[in-house]
């Protein structure tokens, strides 16, 4: 009998992680969405089973599950958390891509009494990102800084800000507005998104600028670096026009009267940069993804370095979607056949239930096999070593 899988969201990566699950005949994929023209649009694969369901609600997110050897949460930040409760709470194996605010960790007690094991943040960073640099941290015998860029791109540059999202606005703009997190001296540092800007040279793509966000996520409790920064990639100017919406209030939650209605201005926004940043068909766009790690390695002081670039393929499969749905579709498959594993720093690797964060994978001697898989689907790696 196969094995059953829910993927709870059929966003452009949720619906990419159903596909690309339901392609072996060993796992009856169900894709829940609370949007007909979603399910409409995604109904031509005949190898998902596509249900309207409401996701906000517990009980609607454990009926979708039930039954289930495993599931895959790709539903929008704001319910990511409670998406995953519920399912924690059902007693299903999970894999999750929610860019969710709240502290994935406080759901490990609920994880461990339930039997659950939760991979989380298994995207491509936070994700495959922290999982590279856990691994080159702990090739170093004294590591020291770390320093993670990523960005999803389109090829061309489109008027006026440069930029088109293949996933939910929203979640862009919670990239945009809530307070980055880095670790400067060994101490967790607030600073504001969309500051510290740097210009970065990513051959292949050209000159891009980087930002500050809050991607580190688990990776600033759980590897021991003293220097650990996370930043954004867009093209040049980009951060600058979108900080100045921020600053004239266009992603404020707090509502105004306009035309007699009271309205919140984000939801005004999101609805106006979902026109302006769709893609449409035949747009190509990109994902780059460099982690570097310095530190001292016999005797020497080194930068290690991992650039990932990826572009929409001949068959105009979205980047965004397949290097965001690959790793969690590997590390569902892994969970599934009992081959992965995880290790906490300077402990040796294991398993069993809780939430697995993603540079647990990385410390552990089965994420080579997950690179290899990773290759297998044409998503490639290219590493460095400089001495400094």
């Amino acid at each position: 009998m196969a094995r059953r899988c829910a993927v709870l969201g059929g966003g452009m990566v949720g619906g990419f992680i159903a596909s690309e699950l339901a392609a072996e005949s060993d796992l009856d994929v169900r894709l829940y969405d609370n949007d007909p023209a979603v399910i409409h649009r995604l109904a031509g694969n005949g190898s998902v089973k596509f249900e309207l369901a409401d996701l906000s609600g517990a009980a609607a997110v454990q009926r979708c599950v039930d039954g289930c050897d495993i599931a895959v949460g790709a539903v929008p930040g704001h319910l990511g958390y409670n998406v995953l409760r519920a399912v924690i709470e059902a007693g299903v194996n999970a894999v999750d891509i929610s860019f969710f605010p709240e502290d994935a960790l406080e759901l490990d007690g609920l994880a461990c009494e339930r039997g659950v094991t939760a991979v989380v943040d298994c995207g491509v960073m936070p994700g495959l990102g922290g999982m590279l640099a856990a691994q080159l941290a702990a090739g170093f015998e004294e590591p020291q800084s770390l320093r993670i860029y990523v960005g999803g791109l389109p090829e061309q540059r489109y008027w006026p800000l440069d930029y088109k999202a293949p996933f939910s606005p929203a979640d862009v703009i919670e990239e945009y507005t809530r307070p980055a997190r880095v670790v400067l001296g060994g101490q967790i540092v607030e600073r504001e998104a969309l500051g510290n800007i740097e210009l970065l040279d990513f051959p292949g793509v050209g000159t891009l600028e980087a930002f500050s966000t809050d991607g580190l996520r688990t990776l600033i409790r759980n590897l021991p670096l003293p220097l650990m920064v996370e930043k954004t990639l867009r093209y040049p100017g980009h951060a600058g026009r979108i900080r100045m919406l921020r600053e004239l209030g266009f992603f404020s939650t707090d509502p105004v009267s306009a035309g007699g209605v009271d309205v919140a201005p984000l939801k005004v926004s999101e609805q106006l940069l979902f026109k302006a940043w769709k893609l449409e068909p035949g747009m190509r766009e990109l994902t780059a993804l460099r982690v570097e790690v310095t530190g001292v390695d016999g005797g020497q002081r080194l930068l290690r370095r991992v650039d990932l670039l990826d572009r929409t393929d001949e068959l105009g499969s979205s980047s965004m979607a397949r290097t965001t749905g690959y790793p969690a579709v590997i590390a569902a498959r892994m969970l599934l056949d009992g081959t992965l594993q995880w290790a906490r720093w300077g402990e040796p690797p294991g398993g069993g239930p809780g939430i697995v964060c993603p540079e647990w994978i990385g410390l552990a001697p089965c994420f080579n096999q997950f690179l290899d898989r990773l290759g297998s689907l044409c998503i490639y790696l290219t590493r460095a070593e400089t001495a400094l």
